[in-house]
C-alpha cells in the first residue's frame, strides 16, 4: 500500500503578513519574515478540520467581528516552550534575596506573566513554600492561550518534565500517578491551592489584577516590537510594589527604555522604595 505524504498548504507572503498583522494588534507579537514555515505547520491541521481550502478563506474567518476562532489561531501560533526551574537563578535570587527581605503579615505576591502551561508559577510556588511556609504568599499565572491557561489549572505533568526539580522539592511537592495516571505526576494540593491561572492578554489593562512583588517577565518581549515594550514596561511598573522586582529571561534587557526600574544583575530589575502613585 502506498502512504501519500501529506504537505502543508502554501502560504503566500501577503497572506502571511496578514496573519502575523492580526496576532500583533491583538497579544502584541511580532512574526518576523522567514516564520512562514512555522505558521503553516501550527496551522495547517486547523484548516483541515476546518474544511478550509485556503489561507485567504481562514484570513477572512478571523476577520469578522467576534470571531472565537481568532483566539484558537492565538493558542496556535504562540509559543509555550518551558520547563521547571529554567534559568535557576532567577530562583536562586527569589529565595536567597527577595524572600529573605520580607516582613510583615501582607501576602507576598508573585506573578508568573506568561505562565504557559504552568510550570513557571509552579516553580516559583515550591520556592515560597519554602521559604515561606505558613506565611501569606500567593502565585498568580496568566497567559494568552486558553489552551495551555486550562493545561496550568489541571497541574498534571509527564514524569519526564520533572527532570529538573530538585529530588527533595519533587518528593515534596509532586505526587506520581497510578493506574491510568501512569508516568504522570500532579502538583501537590497546597501549592495548587495557592496558585491561581487566569486567561489574561498582556495588551489589556491588568491592573485589577493588584499589585506584586515579583514579576516574572521571561522570554516574552523578544517577541514584541519597541512601542509595544514601552508600553508594557509602563504598566507592569504601576503594578510592581515599592521595591518589588521585575525578571526577565537571561535574553532579554530594558536596555534603551525609560524606566524607574533599577538593575541589581543582569535580567533582574528593582522598583524605588518610595514610588509615587
Amino acid at each position: 500500500m502506498t502512504v501519500t505524504a501529506h504537505h502543508p498548504k502554501p502560504i503566500s507572503r501577503e497572506e502571511f503578513r496578514e496573519i502575523s498583522d492580526l496576532l500583533l494588534r491583538r497579544t502584541g507579537i511580532r512574526l518576523a519574515p522567514g516564520k512562514e514555515t512555522l505558521v503553516m505547520g501550527r496551522l495547517d491541521k486547523r484548516l483541515r478540520q476546518l474544511g478550509i481550502t485556503s489561507y485567504r478563506e481562514y484570513i477572512a474567518l478571523l476577520s469578522q467581528p467576534e470571531e472565537p476562532e481568532l483566539n484558537q489561531a492565538i493558542d496556535l501560533l504562540t509559543t509555550n516552550e518551558t520547563f521547571f526551574f529554567r534559568e535557576p537563578r532567577h530562583f536562586d535570587y527569589l529565595r536567597e534575596e527577595v524572600l529573605r527581605e520580607h516582613r510583615g503579615n501582607r501576602p507576598f505576591r508573585l506573578w508568573s506573566a506568561a505562565s504557559s502551561s504552568g510550570e513557571e508559577a509552579y516553580t516559583s510556588a515550591m520556592v515560597l513554600a519554602e521559604s515561606l511556609g505558613d506565611r501569606p504568599w500567593e502565585v498568580v499565572g496568566t497567559d494568552v492561550s486558553a489552551r495551555v491557561v486550562a493545561s496550568a489549572q489541571r497541574g498534571v505533568y509527564p514524569i519526564a518534565a520533572a527532570e529538573h526539580i530538585p529530588l527533595p522539592l519533587l518528593r515534596k511537592y509532586c505526587r506520581k500517578g497510578r493506574e491510568e495516571y501512569t508516568g504522570l505526576m500532579a502538583i501537590a494540593p497546597e501549592l495548587r491551592a495557592r496558585t491561581t491561572f487566569v486567561r489574561a492578554n498582556l495588551m489589556d489593562n491588568l491592573e485589577g489584577l493588584g499589585r506584586f512583588d515579583v514579576i516574572f517577565l521571561r522570554n516574552v518581549m523578544i517577541y514584541f516590537g519597541p512601542e509595544t515594550k514601552i508600553a508594557l514596561l509602563e504598566r507592569l511598573e504601576t503594578m510592581l510594589q515599592p521595591g518589588g522586582h521585575l525578571i526577565v529571561s537571561h535574553s532579554e534587557t530594558l536596555k534603551g527604555i525609560t524606566s524607574r526600574l533599577t538593575m541589581v544583575e543582569p535580567s533582574i530589575y528593582r522598583s524605588p522604595d518610595d514610588v509615587q502613585r
